[in-house]
């Protein structure tokens, strides 16, 4: 795997936590320096820690899996993507909440990376460096998420759904392009 593919990887998997990021923009009156470090730190942080979970369980596993992990990838892939953009397409509201504690932003940070274990899971599969790319992604979702707090803070719910579907977007052409690769259709 290419340096572009992870970075687009990372770029897809932070905007649920660059998603969020807008939200919790939306709910503070002025977005400091440590809020954006704060979400910055959770969401890049469990961004980092759940491939490398992933990644750890998918190599007990691979020897099984091997014939099928391209399959495999494609469907975890399109899966995680279609999610997301079913969320962006969603006419649910989200609730406010102004809170930067500890139980809040872990659990934030949680719902947030859940499919970037999943990710791990494939990169075991592809076998990707995973440290290199956990730290890359990591650092991606830090920046955006910062970004995306003071995105909301500035500029409100606008770009919330459009980076969401994005992402979405980006990871199931992501899964497409690592099965064609596979099956032989694309050099």
């Amino acid at each position: 795997m290419g340096i572009l593919e992870l970075f687009l990887i990372a770029v897809g998997l932070s905007m649920d936590a660059f998603a969020v990021s807008v939200c919790k923009g939306l709910s503070v009156r002025k977005a400091e320096v440590k809020h954006s470090l704060c979400v910055g730190a959770y969401f890049g942080g469990f961004q980092a820690l759940m491939p490398l979970i992933g990644y750890l369980l998918g190599t007990q596993f691979e020897s099984f899996i091997v014939s099928i992990d391209h399959w495999i990838a494609f469907v975890l892939l399109g899966f995680i993507g279609g999610n997301m953009i079913r969320e962006a397409l969603s006419k649910e509201e989200e609730k406010l909440d102004d809170s930067f504690s500890f139980k809040t932003m872990v659990t934030l940070a949680i719902a947030t990376s859940i499919d970037a274990l999943a990710m791990g899971v494939t990169f075991a599969f592809l076998r990707v460096n995973i440290l290199w790319a956990v730290l890359f992604i990591g650092v991606i979702t830090f920046v955006l998420s910062a970004i995306g707090l003071k995105v909301g803070n500035v500029f409100g719910a606008k770009y919330k759904c459009k980076a969401e579907l994005l992402g979405g977007v980006v990871l199931i052409l992501m899964g497409c392009k690592i099965l064609l690769e596979h099956l032989g259709i694309l050099g």
